[in-house]
């Protein structure tokens, strides 16, 4: 399957009442425009791209959050989200696990392969050595980063911590304190941002293809990920 393809098997995501940028988008004009993974010094992998109008250009940086229960409004946990060039993403990825301060976590593996739907599928492991997950993920450095449709999150139970690195390839960092990963980010060029948007905040559009599937369920073997849960949100 070609790259162009792999983009249009998978639709675009907008909200309801919203017209689709792609709409009406001569083919060869969206192929030029699905090409495109770069923007000024930001590079996109090659698991998502924005909307045609680029109603929000990609961009580099860290800003704060919170992430609200839906059933409980009262409930506001405190989040970093980070948007990191190709190049580093991956790198800064695992050095937030290392800033977990313990040599045993718990991983959920998302998956939206067999869905177009807004959430995913989490496949829940508990108990893995972070020095083992490591190894593992690196072996499967290209379906994380370039998979448009597969996320993981590693979490310190015991603490309430959990770091994302979810399938638009951004980074989430939920915690009560926030400075060892600050001090990361930064050690990395990403740098806060107060009023940066993330290509989530508008219409974009995933990739992916039969063959990222099928590497997903091997990783999902080799973590020995069996039990899943319906819905997509911090576990703790």
């Amino acid at each position: 399957m070609g790259f162009y393809k792999r983009f249009l098997n998978r639709r675009a995501i907008a909200a309801p009442e919203e017209k689709s940028s792609f709409d009406g988008v001569p083919e060869a004009d969206l192929e030029r425009f699905l090409a495109v993974n770069r923007y000024g010094k930001f590079e996109l992998t090659e698991a998502i791209r924005p909307s045609y109008d680029l109603k929000i250009v990609p961009s580099e940086g860290y800003r704060y959050d919170y992430w609200i229960d839906e059933d409980d409004w009262e409930e506001k946990i405190p989040v970093i989200v980070a948007s990191v060039t190709r190049a580093r993403l991956f790198a800064v990825f695992l050095d937030l696990l290392d800033s977990l301060g313990t040599p045993v976590v718990d991983a959920v593996l998302e998956t939206s392969h067999k869905s177009h739907a807004k959430h995913h599928v989490d496949h829940y492991r508990e108990s893995i050595d972070l020095p083992v997950l490591k190894s593992i993920l690196h072996e499967y450095e290209d379906l994380l980063c370039n998979d448009g449709c597969t996320g993981i999150a590693v979490l310190r139970p015991q603490n309430s911590v959990e770091i994302q690195f979810d399938e638009h390839k951004l980074l989430y960092v939920y915690a009560d304190r926030f400075g060892p990963f600050e001090q990361i980010l930064e050690e990395h060029r990403v740098w806060y941002r107060n009023k940066m948007q993330c290509i989530t905040g508008t219409e974009h559009i995933h990739s992916s293809s039969d063959t990222y599937q099928g590497t997903f369920g091997k990783l999902q073997t080799r973590l020995g990920l069996d039990h899943e849960t319906d819905e997509s949100q911090p576990m703790f």
